[in-house]
């Protein structure tokens, strides 16, 4: 079986070459290449090299080499259609059964091209506005196949776009031969209106005939060589259509990277590219670039938008994405359909421009104009997919070239489901050497608008901090559930387990995360363990109090709702059954719930009064609301926490801890738990039956409570671990 050699080329250059070769030898990172001691002869001084750009391998010790079908082929010992089909199985890059796809096509003679003969009708209209109102039925119509077209007479690059006559008015006009407008026929770069191609595009080397056409009209063309020349079609294009020139200016693309991308303009007119191609009809069939009506007639699938040539890994053009000039003209972006040489699930728009930038860090964002954006602003190895999901393999060679890989997502609802989808597509090829993190912008802004806004370095200090996987997971479905419920809680878990469960086996992550989430989930029952640490190594010698009191500086909104008032709720003190003859002579403010000034804490009850006080007028930063608070509590708690302020914000801040809530509720805790013994000591120093049976009763709640609550954590942990 015969395989075109651009699918050898697709499988190799989508291989992973690093995995491959890495199941026979470890290989470390060595700057932009991995070595290792070489798997076909023995050393113990690695020359072995593997250029995952290149994704091909050489040893400078026995001078092997070759790329990842001669590895398979020579080290594994594979047939050469085993190793191809071993690919293709990796890469999901289907291999033709039979030569069927193939990149070559016959080119025919150039059918004679008859004028146009506007119906009477039609000549008395207004010409420019029939062409605008012609093209705009085109352009809402972009995505549906015609059944015929009527006359497009010369289009105003001044003319208003008005409104939309009906389709129907359409449907019964004359189908003549394709017309262009008044700039695209008589513009200084097209020497006639015959609708042959230009000489600055075909004539090569003088070999061209006087229309431009070569003379080995039947020769079979090759569609890479014809992409290419499209693209330089349209990028021409591009210089003689100022308002499409003028749109990329607009949102600050400058001239130096209209030529980096090669970005372009396909002209008004159902058939340009068959008035410039004549000879390769069936070429431009093959790619999708023309399609036929119902009624059998060709008209062109990009019209009327700027282009965006698509690069495979070797930097050839394989495709092309068009946008729409008009926000209003749907679909706003339209991709050239699959064909031999192009596979949308296999591509990554600005990939091969990231490597020519030697790119070490990798950003997947959403558009076109996202990639060109972080390019322009100095930030490279921004990449975006063919408008489908990037898939399981296209995330795996991206991790390979960088274990940290960054997803950058609209805030609005269909921004994050697609983040969330790129989230369970990544988690079977997330090894613990690999990080996955999420970038979302604020205020809605993409990277385009953001960088336009606040500039490249904002953006860089965006990206280096993109949020963590586990972060995100937690709160992307805590919007999702009620965790005010334990229904909420366990439903949540319930599917962080069934999401790690994707990831690889033996994953050690697996149990960290099932963990982390499950700590995040215990909110005011279990132990903040990294709350805890980071405060206990700003200083261990601090108080209970002086510990609280710092930690409502940083979440003063704990406040909110009374720490002690909920404690004393939950743990059933509040509503104590007392026998009848203690409840008689039981004196009423021992009844009442505990307050904190009952803790006689001058310096903790200054704190707490002063935030409650002050709780609507608080600013948002962590930071700016503790200075706030400060300014108005009492000199003295004033000085005192000043000096451990700073420190404190600083440790917390470092490691990333975002919540309080378990903390400070151990802390509150142990000071009701220290304040009721205290009571009980001195109540028997001087005995008061009633009052000390009232503070065991209180004390033994109390004691219930957290007992429960530790026995629920250990089997909840039991569960996780598992």
């Amino acid at each position: 079986m015969s395989i075109p050699n651009h699918i050898l080329e697709q499988l190799n250059s989508q291989a992973d070459l690093i995995s491959i070769i890495g199941r026979h030898t470890t290989l470390k990172r060595a700057g932009s290449e991995f070595k290792g001691c070489c798997p076909f002869h023995g050393e113990k001084s690695p020359s072995f090299y593997v250029n995952p750009q290149k994704n091909i391998y050489h040893c400078f010790g026995c001078s092997v080499g070759g790329n990842a079908i001669s590895f398979l082929r020579d080290y594994e010992n594979l047939t050469f259609i085993e190793a191809v089909n071993e690919l293709s199985k990796q890469t999901g890059i289907e291999v033709p059964q039979e030569e069927r796809q193939n990149v070559s096509y016959q080119r025919s003679a150039p059918k004679p091209i008859v004028p146009p003969v506007p119906s009477p009708a039609i000549a008395q209209d207004n010409v420019n506005q029939s062409s605008v109102n012609q093209d705009k039925v085109n352009q809402s119509n972009i995505d549906q196949t015609p059944q015929a077209y009527a006359d497009a007479p010369a289009y105003n690059d001044n003319a208003s776009y008005g409104e939309y006559p009906p389709l129907d008015n359409y449907a019964s006009a004359p189908y003549p031969p394709d017309t262009y407008d008044a700039d695209y026929q008589s513009g200084s770069d097209h020497h006639s209106d015959n609708g042959y191609p230009p000489p600055w595009l075909t004539d090569t080397n003088g070999m061209s005939d006087p229309h431009g056409v070569s003379s080995q009209s039947e020769e079979d063309g090759n569609l890479y060589e014809l992409l290419a020349q499209i693209q330089q079609f349209y990028q021409h294009n591009l210089t003689t259509h100022p308002h499409a020139k003028h749109y990329f200016l607009s949102r600050g693309i400058t001239e130096e990277i209209f030529e980096t991308f090669g970005l372009g303009y396909a002209p008004f007119g159902w058939q340009h590219l068959e008035h410039q191609f004549p000879q390769d009809i069936a070429g431009l069939k093959a790619l999708g670039l023309v399609r036929q009506s119902e009624s059998g007639r060709d008209y062109d699938l990009l019209r009327d938008r700027v282009i965006f040539p698509i690069r495979d890994n070797q930097g050839r053009t394989i495709g092309f994405g068009g946008r729409a000039l008009d926000d209003e003209v749907k679909p706003k972006y339209i991709n050239s359909s699959d064909s031999p040489v192009f596979h949308k699930q296999h591509v990554l728009y600005g990939y091969y421009e990231s490597r020519q930038q030697r790119a070490d860090s990798w950003l997947v964002v959403e558009g076109y104009m996202d990639v060109i954006a972080l390019y322009q602003a100095g930030v490279y190895g921004a990449v975006a997919s063919m408008g489908t999901a990037i898939n399981e393999s296209q995330i795996s060679r991206l991790l390979t070239l960088n274990p940290t890989l960054t997803l950058s997502f609209d805030g609005d609802s269909a921004g994050q489901k697609a983040a969330w989808r790129t989230l369970e597509v990544a988690l079977p090829v997330l090894a613990d050497d690999k990080e996955l993190r999420f970038l979302t912008l604020p205020n809605n802004h993409d990277p385009d608008t953001f960088i336009k806004s606040q500039g490249g370095d904002a953006m860089r200090e965006q990206i280096a901090n993109a949020m963590p996987l586990s972060q995100y997971i937690f709160a992307y479905l805590s919007e999702r559930y009620d965790l005010t419920l334990a229904e909420g809680k366990a439903k949540l878990m319930s599917q962080v387990r069934a999401l790690t469960t994707a990831l690889p086996k033996g994953s050690s992550f697996r149990y960290l995360l099932n963990n982390d989430i499950y700590q995040k989930l215990g909110g005011k029952r279990s132990q903040n363990v990294e709350a805890k640490d980071a405060l206990l190594d700003f200083d261990g010698d601090m108080t209970i109090s002086q510990q609280l009191q710092l930690c409502f500086l940083f979440q003063p909104r704990a406040l909110t709702e009374d720490p002690i008032e909920s404690i004393w709720r939950q743990a059933g003190i509040h509503d104590l059954h007392l026998p009848a003859h203690i409840k008689q002579k039981a004196a009423p403010d021992i009844l009442r719930p505990l307050a904190w000034e009952d803790l006689q804490d001058t310096a903790l009850l200054d704190i707490v009064s002063t935030i409650k006080r002050c709780l609507n007028y608080l600013p948002k930063d962590a930071n700016a609301s503790a200075h706030f608070v400060l300014s108005n509590v009492k000199p003295l708690t004033q000085q005192m926490l000043s000096r451990s302020w700073g420190g404190f914000y600083k440790t917390l801040t470092a490691r990333n801890v975002l919540s309080l809530d378990e903390l400070i509720e151990n802390l509150v805790m142990q000071l009701l738990k220290l304040h009721l013994q205290k009571k009980m000591q001195e109540l028997i120093k001087n005995p008061d039956h009633i009052k000390l049976a009232i503070v065991r009763k209180q004390s033994q709640l109390l004691n219930d409570w957290l007992r429960a609550q530790q026995a629920e954590q250990s089997a909840q942990m039991v569960t996780v671990q598992s």
